[in-house]
């Protein structure tokens, strides 16, 4: 049996890390950009429906862009729940 090369994983791992990097360099030249306040309304959450969020424009990006960093690490390392386990029983 031949073992799997480490370099493709290396690779692969520097190139989302330099991924990340790239978005976080965007984030902070929205922020950099953008220091004045701005009024943040999402009637969908009910709580800004009356009263808007006032907050600057860079922690608002800050703040929705953690929010998707957060689902996309939770989709992309979910197991699936029962589904997932019934499957790896199976082999």
């Amino acid at each position: 049996m031949q073992q799997p090369s480490g370099l493709h994983p290396m690779i692969k791992s520097i190139l989302k890390t330099v991924a990340f990097l790239a978005l976080l360099f965007v984030m902070l030249y929205v922020g950099m950009n953008n220091p004045q306040s701005i009024d943040f309304h999402f009637p969908v959450a009910g709580t800004t429906a009356k009263a808007p969020l006032r907050a600057s424009a860079a922690l608002i990006y800050f703040g929705i862009f953690a929010v998707g960093v957060l689902g996309g690490t939770i989709l992309a390392t979910g197991s699936g729940g029962k589904r997932a386990a019934a499957a790896g029983k199976a082999k």
